[in-house]
């Protein structure tokens, strides 16, 4: 029997069958994706087939998002798969998303093929210098090609236009913890009813509020007008299976101006004749980027997930 997986427990996955019914099932232990070592070789997204309450085989997928895990630095955790876009919530306070977390995610989706909507939200809580921040960040990753919104799912400022681009469409939610993506489902679908949590005034970061991954149908059970993908906030984001040579084309603006450079093998770090050099120099590339590039570099030399982003 074949079937899309909605829901993934940590334990059990519910796989809504081409019949209709939804069935609960379990993997064998020694089931493993081939070629990728995952702490979950079944993802929410993932077409499957299954037999006797057991998933059996995985369709291959046509993208997925993945990051390194936590804990096992040799292996990823798939956070989605089979999706058409990807909503990254922001916030630039309570808690504030860092540039690095931003521009992390960002390179995994463009290696993966999945595009990205950057969803700036809990604007209603800013100060003037602190709405100011965000516009300047609106603005530099729009001008990289980032499709940009600032709302507020609390009061539901700009939710209207985010909820247009939903339609029809498979949608990842993701973004650290306590950025409100479980408010902003609420406001998108009301009768979800999501858990809600206060963010920690100590550490201004957030709790976690969803637990599991799940699909959400945005009308009807079958999905057909779209799904949105809740997933469990993250605190951090190491890449995975990146390789050095690949890392520049995945930063839109840094692949642009490499094409300039005087060798091809350029790292864009020290060489002589590095047009991304210059670039970040004359300001035509932001720091913040450039950092991230090279946070992401020595990903590859150390070998391990960096907590601190």
């Amino acid at each position: 029997m074949k079937g899309l997986v909605i829901k993934n427990t940590g334990s059990w996955y519910t796989v809504l069958t081409d019949d209709g019914p939804t069935v609960d099932c379990k993997i064998k232990g020694n089931f493993r994706l081939r070629g990728i070592r995952s702490t979950n070789p079944v993802a929410v997204g993932d077409r499957v087939e299954t037999r006797d309450g057991f998933i059996t085989e995985i369709e291959d997928r046509r993208n997925y998002i993945i990051r390194k895990s936590i804990n096992l630095s040799k292996q990823s955790h798939i956070i989605a798969a089979n999706v058409d876009q990807t909503l990254l919530v922001i916030t630039v306070v309570k808690p504030e998303t860092s540039t690095t977390f931003i521009d992390r995610f960002l390179a995994s989706a463009e290696a993966y093929r999945v595009p990205v909507i950057l969803v700036f939200n809990k604007s209603d809580l800013l100060n003037e210098k602190e709405r100011r921040y965000q516009k300047m960040m609106i603005n530099l990753y729009e001008t990289i090609g980032y499709e940009c919104h600032a709302i507020s799912a609390i009061e539901g400022d700009g939710v209207e236009a985010l909820k247009e681009r939903l339609t029809g469409k498979i949608t990842l939610l993701s973004g650290n913890s306590g950025v409100g993506k479980s408010t902003l489902i609420n406001r998108i679908l009301p009768h979800v009813n999501l858990k809600t949590a206060e963010i920690s005034e100590a550490h201004q970061s957030g709790m976690h509020t969803t637990t599991f991954s799940e699909m959400i149908p945005l009308s009807g059970n079958s999905g057909q007008s779209g799904w949105l993908i809740d997933t469990p906030g993250i605190k951090g984001f190491g890449t995975f299976d990146m390789e050095r040579e690949e890392l520049t084309s995945y930063f839109k603006e840094i692949f642009e101006f490499s094409k300039q450079c005087r060798f091809s093998d350029c790292t864009h770090t020290h060489e002589p004749g590095c047009a991304v050099l210059k670039a970040v120099e004359d300001h035509y590339i932001a720091q913040s980027r450039y950092q991230s590039y090279l946070s992401m570099l020595e990903d590859k030399d150390e070998n391990k997930y960096r907590e601190a982003y």
